[in-house]
């Protein structure tokens, strides 16, 4: 009985077994067969699952294949790409480890394919390789000197040292006996040049004592002028004239730069033609002048974005600190007035102006007001004025400018800003050289437009004060009273004592009147009028008014104009300067009158020096020296003035399309082929024309 309670529990439990407890045997029987097909229906039921489950499981096996295939694909790839930048990085640590040996290797790559360059244009002609003959030396004379200064320059000064220290000792009795020598050198030269030359180099160095006298009667502190830098300005100024003025391969260096800037200048022209048309010319002023200012904008701005005129004006200033005993803020601002304008150049030294002395900030404006900027010197030369001068009066400039500062507004304190405390030039913010190019002439627009709105303004001013004041004369007789004539008698004086014949001195006191109370550029046209009119040789005299002056007379108003010194530019350099330094707001209000009159001096003094130096010059037109000049059987020597003569030529000369030439002033055909014989024109087809010889 317990074995059947048993398996009836066993069978309870397997949950078949019926819930009535109290059936026969026969339930039993029944519910164990029941038990048996139940299991038999259960393995069936596995069976068929087993056999309906293998399509997707050999899906579900596919799968997983094509997942392991695709993972070891990106195991690849990420091996490879990890071994890649393993590489990159091996690579990179090289270039950092050894990046000073290989940029010595590559500089010296470059080097020698340009020494190889330089050779064989030397052996191929080396008369036409001359020009990159010697800049190249110069580019390895300052590297090396560059060089050698940077590794060893205190064991140079070490060196030098007890040099120093003897002449220390001996001064109190060297300087007289330089003075006497220098005073018997003067002397000396007078009069031998004076024998050979004329008396006029005499008015010119009268001219010079008195501008310095004067300065001196109204200097702010007389007593406590230094005459170092006085005499040493002077000095640089006479050297340099002497050198451009006086000897051959001076004057043949500087007119050889001034050809180069007229030929580059001419690039320009490009430019405009693109823009306004093949009749640009018609508009010269506008459309020929004003891009040049662009073009000049546009290069100044690279070479200061790839270093080279920061390194140029810090040895021009360090030439003059050296010598002239100045600071090293207002040198490099004097040096940096030769290449840009007044209200850029402070901009070099911009963190140390708050530092400055009353005497600095003096001569940082004189130096603006006695220099002109080479973005408008372009402008000058496309006038017609001689490049040569222009250039030679940039550079004679910056000397006598700090001369006359430290004259008429000496030093009474000691500069903070010294030599041992160094000093850095701020550079541009362009990124490369495109975006300096960008940068440049962009900067450009407010100069051209203010160049442009002032002569506008001005030449209209002119004209109704002129109106004015002829109908003043007219009540008394005198209709042809004007500005121009107001200003001759009020600057001829100056002009006279500067070395101008005395019948030209009347027109350049005009020109002197234009300058100061308009801009140089009213002057410098009405000056080119007066080159042309002598160039194409017409009668001297008109009704009695002369029309034009001799070259001497023109050289000399060259050097006079060459600055920035008038009332327009006076309230310029105050607002620039002024935004530059808040700080020296009333000491730039007090003095930047007077170093506007300190600049107009320096002005007339480097026209004195030029008075002295330059060399009477007998007056030939172009048109009769060229005609001359090629009457001959064999092509006339390349001289400097065939040379200039031939460009005045191709800027006079046009053609059309049907190639028929249209020959400007008294030119000839043969001239012209001439000239295409000797000399290569950027702006005329010489092919146009048939050989002379």
């Amino acid at each position: 009985m317990e074995l059947k309670e048993n398996s009836h529990a066993l069978s309870g439990a397997d949950g078949f077994y019926n819930a009535s407890f109290q059936n026969n045997s026969e339930d039993e029987v029944i519910n164990e067969e029941g038990l048996r097909n139940n299991s038999l229906r259960s393995r069936n039921l596995q069976n068929s699952d087993a056999v309906q489950s293998d399509p997707e499981d050999t899906h579900i096996n596919i799968e997983s294949d094509q997942h392991k295939n695709k993972h070891d694909s990106v195991a690849e790839k990420t091996f490879l790409q990890g071994y890649l930048e393993r590489k990159y990085d091996e690579v990179c640590d090289f270039c950092k480890k050894y990046k000073t040996s290989i940029r010595y290797v590559i500089y010296g790559i470059l080097i020698a394919v340009y020494l190889v360059i330089v050779i064989a244009a030397c052996v191929l002609n080396f008369q036409r390789a001359l020009a990159l003959f010697v800049l190249t030396l110069l580019a390895i004379f300052f590297i090396c000197w560059d060089s050698l200064m940077a590794r060893h320059e205190d064991k140079i000064a070490e060196f030098f040292s007890p040099c120093e220290r003897f002449l220390k000792r001996q001064w109190f009795w060297l300087k007289w006996v330089v003075w006497i020598a220098l005073i018997a050198a003067i002397i000396c030269w007078l009069i031998f040049d004076t024998a050979r030359q004329g008396t006029n180099q005499l008015i010119s160095f009268g001219g010079l004592v008195m501008y310095l006298l004067l300065t001196l009667i109204f200097s702010k502190y007389p007593t406590k002028v230094a005459w170092r830098p006085v005499f040493w300005g002077i000095g640089l100024q006479f050297i340099l004239g002497l050198v451009t003025l006086r000897t051959k391969a001076g004057f043949d260096v500087f007119n050889w730069l001034g050809r180069q800037i007229q030929i580059f200048l001419e690039y320009s022209d490009n430019g405009a033609k693109f823009v306004f048309g093949e009749k640009y010319t018609d508009h010269f002023f506008a459309f020929k002048v004003l891009p040049i200012v662009i073009f000049f904008s546009t290069v100044m701005s690279m070479l200061y974005h790839v270093g080279f005129m920061q390194w140029l004006i810090k040895k021009v200033g360090w030439i003059m600190q050296v010598t002239l005993g100045t600071s090293p803020v207002e040198s490099l601002v004097a040096a940096g007035n030769i290449f840009v304008g007044q209200t850029e150049s402070p901009l070099l030294v911009r963190p140390y102006l708050p530092y400055v002395t009353k005497s600095e900030l003096h001569s940082i404006m004189t130096s603006g007001f006695a220099t002109i900027a080479g973005s408008v010197l372009g402008a000058y030369i496309s006038f017609g004025v001689s490049a040569s001068h222009l250039l030679t009066a940039s550079v004679m400039s910056a000397p006598a400018s700090l001369a006359i500062s430290k004259l008429f507004w000496p030093e009474t304190k000691i500069p903070q800003i010294t030599l041992k405390s160094g000093i850095k030039m701020e550079k541009g913010d362009s990124k490369n050289l495109l975006e300096a190019a960008s940068q440049g002439a962009s900067a450009s627009i407010p100069l051209v437009a203010n160049i442009a709105v002032n002569l506008i303004a001005f030449l209209a001013l002119l004209s109704f004060v002129d109106s004015a004041l002829s109908w003043l004369g007219n009540m008394f007789n005198y209709p042809q009273l004007n500005f121009e004539i107001i200003c001759a008698y009020v600057f001829m004086p100056f002009s006279f004592m500067m070395g101008v014949d005395w019948e030209d001195s009347f027109i350049v006191g005009g020109l002197l009147g234009y300058k100061t109370f308009f801009n140089e550029f009213v002057a410098y046209e009405r000056l080119s009028t007066l080159i042309h009119l002598r160039e194409k040789g017409g009668p001297v005299y008109i009704d009695g008014v002369k029309q034009y002056m001799t070259i001497r007379s023109e050289t000399i108003a060259t050097y006079a104009l060459c600055g920035f010194a008038n009332f327009g530019s006076l309230g310029l350099v105050i607002g620039g300067l002024t935004s530059i330094a808040p700080s020296k707001r009333r000491d730039i209000a007090d003095s930047a009158f007077r170093a506007m009159i300190a600049g107009t001096v320096a002005c007339f003094m480097t026209a004195c020096i030029a008075g002295i130096l330059s060399v009477p010059v007998v007056e030939v037109p172009c048109h009769i020296l060229l005609g001359d000049a090629f009457s001959a059987t064999n092509l006339p020597s390349n001289t400097t003035k065939v040379v200039g003569c031939c460009q005045d030529l191709f800027s006079s000369t046009s053609a059309n399309n049907s190639q028929e030439i249209f020959l400007g002033g008294n030119y000839s055909l043969r001239s012209l082929r001439g000239c295409c014989q000797i000399l290569d024109s950027p702006t005329f087809n010489c092919s146009w024309t048939t050989p002379l010889f």
